[in-house]
């Protein structure tokens, strides 16, 4: 439909495997297997409930009869109690039993989490992706020197592989971040109105341990080890918020990566994957624009923003539940998964396409790097005899000459032929070029590249080793 307004992160960018765990699809599908799972239960513990109408429940369970339930809500006004009649229209036998002492929470705060676990996996999933083909590029590039910057100023060199180590690093903590949310996963269980599980002490006639098992039970079925031990009538909206922090932090990764690689491609050092009949601008024919890292900015910048959501729900939470929290995080949890999936998959392609111009490297380096091997070339000066407090002065003499004649004039750098024309340096032009060897100044960042890939990555993808990571889909 063209007359409608669709969010670009569903027809544009993000994965289907990620837009179907946010369907209506998936949260019916899960609201039965969570009313399954509490008569399964119930059973269990005693109540009348029967073989017959659990298995009654299964046969229909993935048969959703949306028809009815849709007829049903605008009846009703009510979209749990609309689908618990659908369920018992096609289950006649367990309608009674549907969502026997149960909220409306009960379907939609279990289903929410298991729907934001299910998301973190695929997110996890990406991430060792990501890492694995950063890693791969560090590797072949360890040893590459070239011109780093602070403050985009050019400083001491480091080696193209190093700097990727940088954006690994910050992957690796998102990654253990993911793993630390998903160590935790807790359900809601069934707490009823308030939390206090009253309606479940009145079915169960007092017995409280078999309300503590009937939590128990439930995580157990749905694939969790526990439930949360307290709630009001919703899981603490906290942990949306602890969520959102920790896309919000892999957006973060992402721009700073993305912005690299913007200023790179500026300097023509290294570009994003450029397609055979992409076009780069719509005047300019010759131009090869960054547009997908941009894209991953520009994502970014959405998700860290829409990381405040949950933290001002969960921060503005009254007593035991208030419904100010329902529209927002309707909105904004499934838009930061839907932004971080795309994010990921963008980040895949153009790390998994990065192209690098070594010549241009190298050319770049060569026009600074006389200017930072002044203190070795006065250091051998030194060893011959000369006056460290002279070769100073004459080094800065010529540093400003040569800058002027870079800066003022457009020439190149002339500094090494400015020493070796001086005879208190006692130094030939070709023992010069020699002296400024880039490999000389890289300091330890092949061994640094060599030793955090093989120690600190290894062992964070190890578990990871069977994972199969699909190759990512770049609609536009």
């Amino acid at each position: 439909m063209k007359d409608t307004y669709e969010s670009p992160l569903s027809s544009r960018y993000a994965d289907q495997k990620m837009k179907y765990l946010f369907s209506p699809d998936m949260k019916f599908r899960t609201w039965r297997k969570l009313w399954i799972a509490l008569a399964e239960a119930e059973n269990e513990l005693g109540l009348p409930v029967t073989q017959e109408q659990i298995d009654e429940m299964k046969a229909h369970q993935d048969e959703i009869n949306y028809e009815v339930a849709e007829q049903r809500e605008k009846e009703v006004r009510h979209d749990v109690m609309s689908h618990v009649y659908a369920f018992g229209e096609q289950c006649p036998k367990a309608r009674a039993i549907i969502h026997l002492g149960a909220t409306s929470c009960y379907v939609g705060d279990n289903t929410d989490i298991i729907v934001m676990t299910e998301a973190l996996k695929l997110v996890q999933n990406k991430l060792v992706g990501v890492i694995r083909v950063l890693s791969a590029f560090a590797q072949e590039y360890k040893s590459l020197p070239t011109l780093a910057f602070t403050h985009f100023q050019p400083a001491q060199p480091t080696t193209v592989g190093k700097r990727a180590t940088l954006w690994i690093q910050e992957l690796l903590m998102d990654l253990e971040d993911v793993e630390y949310l998903l160590s935790k996963a807790k359900l809601l269980g069934s707490k009823g109105t308030t939390g206090t599980q009253a309606s479940f002490l009145e079915l169960f006639d007092g017995d409280h341990e078999k309300v503590k098992a009937l939590d128990q039970k439930i995580a157990q079925k749905m694939g969790y080890a526990c439930c949360f031990p307290v709630s009001g009538q919703t899981y603490s909206r906290k942990l949306d918020s602890q969520v959102l922090s920790v896309l919000s932090g892999i957006a973060q990764s992402a721009s700073k990566f993305s912005n690299d690689i913007r200023l790179l491609q500026h300097l023509k050092e290294v570009e994003e994957p450029f397609e055979k009949n992409q076009i780069g601008s719509s005047a300019m024919a010759y131009k090869r624009n960054p547009m997908r890292s941009e894209r991953i900015a520009s994502l970014a910048r959405y998700v860290m923003v829409d990381s405040l959501n949950p933290a001002i729900t969960s921060a503005t939470q009254w007593f035991e539940r208030t419904l100010d929290d329902s529209a927002n995080k309707r909105l904004s949890v499934p838009e930061a998964f839907l932004a971080v999936d795309a994010i990921l998959n963008l980040y895949l392609n153009v790390a998994d396409g990065l192209v690098v111009y070594p010549k241009v490297i190298h050319q770049r380096l060569m026009k600074e790097l006389p200017f930072m091997a002044t203190e070795n070339i006065m250091m051998d000066a030194v060893k011959r005899g000369a006056d460290r407090q002279e070769l100073h002065e004459r080094v800065r003499v010529h540093s400003m000459a040569a800058s002027k004649v870079v800066k003022e004039e457009g020439g190149e750098n002339d500094l090494l032929e400015r020493i070796a024309a001086d005879p208190m340096f006692g130094v030939t032009l070709e023992e010069l070029h020699q002296i400024i060897d880039p490999q000389k100044y890289t300091g330890r960042a092949p061994q640094q590249t060599e030793e955090f890939l093989s120690e600190t990555v290894a062992q964070a993808l190890e578990k990871y080793n069977s994972m199969e990571v699909e190759a990512a889909e770049i609609n536009v």
